[in-house]
């Protein structure tokens, strides 16, 4: 049994109060702190090789140290004497001991010398320090996703850091709105984008120019967002420039524009000025897709959307007289829209479509009269009926051909088979190729590739996954050609050929 001393110490619980209370951290933290600073001093006083433990009473502040040993096996090897001892020499002791319990010698009280005093004292402040550490990050960590205040305490190669009450976050260059300018003492509100775990205390870093940011302010100020009666669809930053922001009401009583709009404007104003100026888009957000794509270019009028959702592409016309709006400052518009949407946005004017339509059926015709040893009519029937690929024609069911004006089923069957033809013939001769450019067979499964691709790439000494990873997008779109892949699909391609990196690392 442990003894306590039956003197009680009222100094150490007092200590253990006011400690707790200065650093705000939890009352049995101190007690742990003091304890192991106790037994660190008993250790010095006894021997290292002893297992000291100290208790002390929560109550009354009383100190109890005592000397642990462990019961082990007859046959068990001994590691430390001082601290272990067999079955059969602990019978000695007490006869009901087994395997795995402790015989526990009560020791006299420490007189803390001057040198053990300050160790304990060091101890103590350590384990409080690194209390009050956890109860920091775990506090900060919950607020990840959230806009804190803070007063500018200092900046350091152009990074602002920032007093944040119990604590100091971080606001990186790269993270304050460009041309905005800090100086010491000034108050500024930012978003929490992460909150990590150091050995010097958690580093909590901050956001200005992220999306999110922007997201929290308008839940600030809009109550029928706080509220969940107007939901955010999404938000696209240029910071310090121009944004857009995407809302949906859930209540179709309530317009969700005018309710972020305000009175006279006064609730998208005042996210404005807190954003040094940056223009606001309220996009209303429409589940038909071609409508939110229309609404996400204003104020740019729209004639045609045409979807792609396969290759996740979107292709605009617009009138002459609107595509320099559609556009933007700098590509500003349309790449604000294509975040907001989150796929790529082709614009073009109604001259551009035509041409772009034109060269790519006068590209499927000389395809299909190649293939398909077809004369210019059956090939323009085929091109006006939607088939772009021999494949489709191959794949398509019979009946589907045969309905096409001007064909009967001999005619659709006879287009078929000399389709199914080309597609082996073609599989054959890129089979030879493959082996021939020594095309590792994984660069064939990734998706978005197709055989034209996968021999321009092996041209080009682009032949298996690791080749085709240490690409980048640019380069990958540079080889395949801009009318062949857009940069998005670029950046799936690369990715799916890494992804057997990341696989390896795990492992």
């Amino acid at each position: 049994m442990e003894n306590f001393e039956n003197m009680p110490r009222p100094e150490i619980v007092l200590v253990a109060d006011t400690v707790a209370k200065e650093k705000d951290i939890d009352r049995e933290d101190v007690f742990v702190a003091m304890e192991i600073a106790i037994q660190k001093a008993g250790r010095t006083k006894y021997g290292f090789e002893n297992d000291i433990r100290a208790k002390i009473d929560r109550k009354t502040g009383a100190i109890a140290l005592s000397r642990y040993r462990e019961v082990v096996a007859d046959d068990a090897i001994i590691e430390n004497e001082a601290a272990q001892l067999t079955l059969s020499d602990a019978k000695a002791y007490d006869k009901k001991l087994k395997v795995g319990d402790f015989i526990i010698d009560p020791l006299p009280p420490i007189d803390f010398g001057r040198i053990a005093a300050q160790t304990a004292k060091q101890v103590i402040m350590q384990k409080v320090r690194e209390a009050e550490r956890n109860k920091q990050y775990e506090e900060y960590k919950e607020k990840i996703g959230t806009i804190i205040n803070g007063t500018v305490k200092r900046i350091e190669y152009n990074n602002v850091i920032m007093d944040i009450g119990k604590t100091e976050a971080v606001l990186r260059h790269d993270e304050i709105i460009p041309r905005e300018k800090f100086k010491n003492g000034d108050r500024v509100r930012a978003y929490v984008l992460d909150v990590r775990r150091e050995t010097r205390g958690p580093q909590i870093f901050l956001s200005r120019t992220c999306p999110e940011f922007m997201a929290k302010l308008f839940t600030q100020e809009v109550p029928e967002i706080y509220d969940g009666v107007v939901d955010i669809m999404g938000v696209a930053r240029d910071p310090g420039s121009k944004a857009k922001i995407a809302v949906r009401a859930n209540d179709k009583t309530i317009d969700p524009v005018g309710a972020c709009v305000g009175l006279r404007g006064i609730r998208v104003q005042a996210v404005v000025t807190e954003l040094q100026g940056e223009k606001i888009d309220i996009v209303p957000y429409s589940e038909d897709r071609a409508q939110y794509i229309v609404s996400a270019l204003a104020p740019a009028e729209v004639s045609k959307v045409v979807l792609d959702e396969e290759k996740g592409r979107i292709e605009v016309v617009v009138p002459e007289d609107q595509f320099s709006l559609a556009i933007g400052r700098r590509g500003q518009n349309v790449k604000l829209a294509s975040q907001l949407l989150g796929a790529d946005i082709d614009v073009l004017t109604e001259e551009q479509e035509q041409e772009r339509r034109a060269n790519e059926n006068k590209v499927r015709l000389q395809r299909f009269m190649e293939a398909l040893d077809v004369d210019d009519m059956i090939a323009h029937l085929l091109v006006a009926e939607g088939f772009s690929t021999i494949d489709e024609i191959a794949m398509v069911e019979l009946k589907e051909l045969s309905e096409i004006e001007g064909f009967d089923e001999d005619v659709a069957a006879e287009l078929q088979n000399r389709a199914k033809e080309f597609i082996a013939k073609r599989n054959d001769e890129f089979a030879k190729k493959s082996k021939k450019l020594k095309i590792d067979e994984n660069l064939k499964t990734i998706r978005g590739l197709d055989q034209d691709m996968i021999l321009k790439l092996a041209e080009n000494d682009v032949k298996n996954l690791d080749d085709l990873g240490d690409l980048s997008s640019d380069e990958l779109v540079e080889i395949l050609g801009e009318n062949t892949i857009s940069m998005q699909e670029a950046e799936e391609i690369i990715m799916a050929a890494r992804e057997h990196w990341f696989k390896e690392e795990e492992k």
